[in-house]
């Protein structure tokens, strides 16, 4: 099994199922225990928290330099010393195997 870190985001323009609650569970195990599921496994949120504005927003810059890179963009809600991260496949209205991949290589960052 590839590592999710190592792996490349995949084009995704509808036309493929969601991920199952399992596999989603499944996925899960690879991330931060940080990271939640939401109750109808379409969405993972996780909150990242700093000492001040400067390391939030070096973070979010960092963040928004893996989405570029892998196509793949996630909701952000950003405070002085937080950031709220949304991962969902919009195009499929769940969970696809690129939200894992990201938010791994998110976690990367702080490792």
């Amino acid at each position: 099994m590839t590592r999710l870190t190592e792996q490349k985001c995949a084009p995704c323009e509808g036309g493929v199922e969601p991920l199952s609650a399992e596999a989603a569970g499944n996925l899960m195990k690879q991330l931060d225990a940080d990271w939640a599921l939401n109750d109808a496994a379409s969405e993972i949120a996780r909150t990242y928290k700093f000492k001040n504005y400067y390391q939030t927003m070096a973070f979010v810059n960092a963040l928004a330099w893996i989405a570029h890179r892998e196509d793949h963009h996630p909701d952000l809600e950003v405070g002085y010393n937080r950031c709220h991260v949304r991962y969902s496949t919009h195009a499929i209205g769940g969970l696809s195997q690129n939200d894992f991949i990201c938010a791994a290589k998110i976690d990367a960052l702080l490792a």
